[in-house]
């Protein structure tokens, strides 16, 4: 029995968003859609650090915490609903996503 969190049903690359730019509400969705693993409406040090390595950055799991504490205003230990907004810095400098107002 390993640890897994639900991460094998999302292998290979991250959605390509380098290239294009998206909406906060776009981006919002885009979180859910494929940082969210275990569909649970929040983002954990684990599945961000998945996405980190997914996009081929290296040192995923501090960089990871990092986001997750710099987005984590109620410092519960994950980024929910209402915090998704304050991971929009932390995507657009390590998974390469570019948001527009």
């Amino acid at each position: 029995m390993g640890f897994d969190m639900g991460f094998n049903n999302r292998k290979g690359p991250i959605e390509d968003t380098s290239k294009d730019a998206m909406t906060m509400k776009a981006f919002k969705e885009w979180v859910l859609r494929n940082l969210d693993a275990d569909q649970d409406g929040k983002i954990s040090k684990h599945e961000l650090a998945e996405a980190v390595r997914r996009r081929g950055e290296w040192f995923a799991g501090l960089k990871a915490r990092k986001g997750i504490r710099s987005a984590d205003s109620n410092r519960n230990g994950v980024v929910d609903d209402i915090e998704i907004t304050n991971l929009a810095e932390f995507a657009q400098k390590h998974l390469g996503i570019i948001i527009i107002c």
